[in-house]
């Protein structure tokens, strides 16, 4: 097992210590510091437990240069050190908001290096404080080649800084690029066709990092609708057959070749894919995320941060049962003025069911004239439930011959006749 220094260790309940040696391997999430405006101490003080206590050990600061910005960002450190609780967080500087062409424009990420590379919550990797991007593939920096702009801005006079890349670009490129000491692959997260998640992109950049830190995506959604007039961006990637799931699977089965876990996201909701509580600005992603709360993946997730963690996956000592699914057909026409999600022939019309049982166990699956039965053993199971006239998702857990736990998500209704195009995921959990 790969030794990692990181300052953080929620699940072992150690003081914050820089520079920490340990063999857990972290786990983090990405959070958009973009839509935080209006948040207060009290605000990061909820996400911070709510993360820690789900086996999430830091978060990845997605974040402009906006004064504004960096003030929330400054609030987030310091309410993770009064807490004393071992959180980490390091920047992920969104490369398509930051300028980066010339010289000076890496002013900022130099002085956001200098001002934290010491603060006892700043995650470490590997001895040195870490850093990331979102893109950044076409920044020089007044440099000759992206290589050499890198360097400049974030390996020449600064502290030592351990910086993983995430440049949407052939992987090849990393072969020969000496500024960064890793890379973190965004895309991995997701199947980028019609097709089911595999490890493809994992081999793909450990192939040309040749042993450099690698830091691993997972994703449980993805479904975006802005116009022309916003942000213009309305399609979704294939999140089907149990997507986070599977791709956590992978990450398990693949741990020792990978160093890191960053989950997309924590609170992205105009991509649909966060995990914490919609609480903070939206982008303008009201029409599809509201009503629509996903932190029942969160106790899903726990289960498979701890099998990656340890290289075992825990025994499940509780029945639990997580459903999700889009509450509207995938063919269906609306009145939107918005046209149709591109790539919407990617997605089939189920409710997604993983079932954590403590022994063996017959799980019953309903919608209407639409019926599942299966028997189960104890520890994972995953079940579909086709989805075809309007219903109601119910599910029923059945030991020796008696119902254990009859679930029945309020909201969770699929209805045949939408008003507009909602590709979103509605999550439950059985208590």
């Amino acid at each position: 097992m790969l030794r990692t220094a990181i300052c953080c260790a929620v699940l072992l309940a150690l003081p914050w210590c820089h520079g920490l040696v340990t063999k857990e391997k972290p786990v983090v999430a990405h959070f958009i510091v973009g839509n935080t405006y209006p948040y207060t101490r009290a605000d990061w003080q909820r996400d911070i437990s709510l993360a820690a206590s789900k086996g999430i050990d830091g978060f990845a600061l997605n974040m402009g240069n906006d004064s504004w910005q960096l003030d929330r960002v400054a609030d987030a450190y310091d309410v993770a050190r009064s807490m004393d609780s071992g959180f980490a967080l390091f920047p992920s500087f969104d490369m398509g908001i930051i300028p980066c062409r010339e010289e000076r424009d890496g002013d900022m990420l130099r002085d956001f290096v200098n001002a934290y590379h010491n603060h006892s919550n700043q995650l470490a990797f590997k001895g040195n404080p870490l850093a990331s991007t979102f893109g950044g593939q076409g920044c020089y920096f007044g440099q000759p080649t992206v290589n050499e702009g890198w360097r400049r801005v974030l390996k020449r006079g600064l502290p030592a800084v351990h910086f993983l890349a995430s440049f949407f670009m052939d992987p090849g490129i990393y072969g020969s690029m000496d500024s960064a000491d890793g890379a973190f692959s965004w895309d991995s997260a997701w199947p980028m066709g019609n097709y089911d998640i595999t490890d493809e992109y994992d081999v793909e950049f450990r192939k040309y990092l040749k042993g450099r830190t690698y830091m691993a995506a997972v994703s449980p959604w993805f479904f975006t609708h802005y116009g022309v007039d916003t942000l213009n961006k309305n399609f979704i990637y294939r999140s089907d057959d149990w997507l986070l799931a599977r791709r956590w699977e992978l990450l398990v089965s693949g741990r020792d070749q990978i160093d890191i876990v960053q989950i997309i996201t924590w609170n992205d909701y105009g991509e649909s894919h966060y995990m914490g509580p919609i609480a903070s600005a939206q982008p303008g992603s009201e029409s599809w995320t509201n009503g629509f709360d996903h932190q029942g993946w969160l106790d899903l997730q726990a289960y498979y941060i701890r099998a990656y963690k340890t290289g075992t996956y825990p025994r499940v000592e509780r029945d639990r049962l997580f459903l999700w699914g889009r509450l509207y057909p995938a063919r269906a026409h609306t009145q939107d003025s918005l046209k149709k999600p591109m790539n919407s022939e990617f997605t089939e019309d189920f409710a997604w069911v993983v079932a954590l049982l403590a022994a063996p166990a017959q799980i019953g699956l309903r919608c209407g004239e639409s019926r599942v039965v299966e028997n189960l053993p104890a520890g994972v199971s995953k079940l579909r439930l086709p989805l075809v006239h309007d219903c109601n998702v119910v599910a029923i857990l059945v030991r020796d011959g008696a119902t254990v736990l009859r679930f029945e998500p309020p909201g969770f209704r699929f209805s045949t006749t939408p008003h507009a195009y909602n590709y979103n995921a509605f999550v439950a959990a059985s208590p």
